[in-house]
């Protein structure tokens, strides 16, 4: 039994592929959205590529963008398929391409599906790509004069001050590097050459950090030295007092700034795939009703469209069956008591039953 079976008159066949006519098209610009929105996302991860680790950070842009331009060219074939099949005759050059078109369709638009939930998936792996490279461009901060690290002091400093956040996880990450380049202390001086010695790795460390992570909207001048020392500065206490220095870790405010991007693009891919579905499925009516209309013959009588010709049961059970046949066709059976089939083959009789054979003469 057929599974959602409607009944379709020629009017209303020639409406639905008018309108699926139009759908595909508005189809066609859903794909160039979603190739924007996975090429949109690219570029805002490679803007911060210097402080994110080599990874699969870039598969669900990579995904987005394949989808909209294989979305683009199936539904530019979908349409030209359905503005024909208003016309009986066109539609009989589409008769066998329609069912792998569908079939295609489907697996496209499960695509789709995939790369909507990808956006919600890819959290985890942003987040250690992230981590990695932002331990590693605080750790390389202060090479300005080494070859391809002398851009990362500006790269940091820009992302600390355009996302208002300081260090990897926090402001206390500065703490556990030398941020401060050699060449700008005085060796002469009695306190960095003890803080130096103090160091088991002969490091200068200060309980201080760059100048990119001091807020702006502080109602006192920034202090960004010696923020541990309550001593050092008047009328402060580092326990208690607001600090005027970004609290929120830089890795924090950029997971927080690609999620919220990801999570919109899952919602818009989402709403896209709802509606390449239910195109789907209104061309797979268009094609049961017009494959029945040539069946009976009359083109402009009534036929029927459904999804399923049978039961999902029994669609199943059919093809696990062709599956487990794949092949069999060709096999010769081993099993006991099966003959081969080439020994029942009977002799035909040509002439007389006793023929006498020639002697072969025997060599001299």
């Amino acid at each position: 039994m057929a599974v959602l079976k409607v009944k379709f008159t020629k009017t209303k066949r020639d409406k639905l592929a008018q309108i699926l006519w139009i759908l595909n098209w508005v189809s066609v610009v859903s794909g160039i959205i979603l190739f924007s929105l996975g090429l949109f996302l690219k570029i805002e991860i490679k803007k911060r590529n210097e402080v994110m680790a080599k990874g699969d950070v870039n598969s669900v842009p990579n995904m987005l963008i394949s989808v909209g331009v294989i979305a683009c060219i199936i539904n530019f074939l979908g349409g030209k398929i359905c503005y024909d099949c208003s016309d009986a005759n066109k539609f009989s050059r589409w008769k066998l391409v329609m069912l792998p078109y569908i079939v295609c369709t489907f697996c496209f638009t499960f695509c789709i599906l995939v790369g909507a939930l990808m956006c919600y998936t890819m959290r985890n792996e942003l987040e250690e790509s992230l981590y990695l490279g932002l331990r590693d461009a605080i750790k390389f901060y202060k090479d300005t004069d080494i070859p391809g690290r002398c851009f990362l002091k500006k790269t940091v400093d820009m992302l600390q001050i355009g996302f208002q956040c300081c260090g990897n996880n926090g402001f206390r990450d500065w703490f556990e590097i030398q941020w401060v380049s050699a060449r700008y202390l005085n060796m002469a001086s009695k306190e960095v050459l003890d803080r130096l010695k103090s160091n088991v790795d002969g490091k200068f460390l200060v309980d201080g950090v760059p100048f990119s992570c001091c807020n702006p909207s502080s109602p006192r001048p920034c202090i960004q030295y010696q923020l541990t020392n309550n001593s050092a500065h008047y009328n402060y206490d580092f326990l208690t007092e607001e600090l005027n220095i970004w609290v929120k870790g830089c890795r924090e405010a950029l997971l927080d700034y690609y999620t919220a991007i990801m999570r919109s693009i899952g919602i818009t891919a989402l709403f896209i795939w709802l509606f390449e579905l239910s195109v789907l499925i209104g061309v797979r009516y268009l094609q049961t009703a017009m494959k029945n209309v040539l069946l009976l013959g009359d083109l402009e009588g009534e036929s029927d469209g459904w999804l399923l010709e049978s039961s999902f049961v029994e669609a199943a059970k059919y093809n696990i069956n062709i599956i487990k046949n794949l092949g069999k066709a060709n096999q010769i059976s081993t099993v006991s008591g099966m003959n081969d089939p080439n020994i029942d083959v009977q002799n035909t009789k040509c002439g007389k039953t006793n023929v006498t054979t020639k002697s072969i003469p025997a060599a001299s």
